[in-house]
């Protein structure tokens, strides 16, 4: 009972590392919390003009998804760990980097964390939903716009691929809380204010 609990704290101290902000105080960038959208994610600091740091914060929030996942399933048999709680790991990343304890509980969106959490579970799953959000992105141009359709077609992908009945709930949860963490880029698609990907910062 111990192991389970410790594996979703871990899990939550691991999306807790927010490399939005971790990458721009390598480069000497301004916190991306104070420019832009305030959202520290790759797209608010692609924002700054420096595409490399984007591109390592997307990774880093993705990787962090993943191997907090990985490490619960990696040490699953020896730990004891139940299915259900590595449904409660792959959450707990998620909130950590939505409500990181490292950074006054102020996060990003989730989708890249999301994503890596995905492709630990079910790798079939994560490659449909970033599949989604590569032809909105290239099509459309709107990070928020592809990111909430890729999350509103995750848990119905899940239901179909993911092999535990805890995880399509994860899957479900996960989708969920996105999608609050979004609530203010739908009311701007919805009044057609939207900012299009790769727009500089004001």
């Amino acid at each position: 009972m111990l192991a389970n609990l410790l594996a979703v704290i871990a899990a939550y101290l691991i999306g807790s590392l927010s490399f939005a902000v971790i990458v721009s105080k390598i480069y000497g960038m301004d916190d991306p919390r104070t420019y832009g959208s305030g959202n520290p994610g790759a797209t608010n600091v692609l924002r700054s003009g420096k595409k490399k740091a984007a591109a390592l914060t997307l990774l880093g929030d993705a990787l962090k998804g993943l191997v907090a996942v990985w490490l619960a399933l990696a040490l699953q048999d020896s730990l004891g760990l139940s299915d259900a709680t590595i449904a409660g790991v792959a959450v707990a990343a998620l909130v950590g980097h939505m409500w990181p304890v490292f950074f006054g509980f102020k996060g990003g969106k989730g989708v890249a964390t999301a994503l890596g959490v995905l492709l630990a579970l079910s790798w079939p799953t994560a490659l449909v939903c970033a599949a989604v959000w590569l032809v909105m992105a290239f099509g459309f141009k709107v990070s928020s716009l592809a990111a909430l359709t890729a999350t509103l077609v995750s848990p119905i992908v899940a239901y179909f691929l993911m092999p535990y009945g805890s995880w399509k709930w994860a899957a479900l949860i996960i989708a969920l809380l996105v999608l609050f963490r979004h609530k203010s880029n739908i009311e701007k698609l919805m009044k057609g204010e939207e900012s299009k990907i790769g727009d500089k910062a004001e």
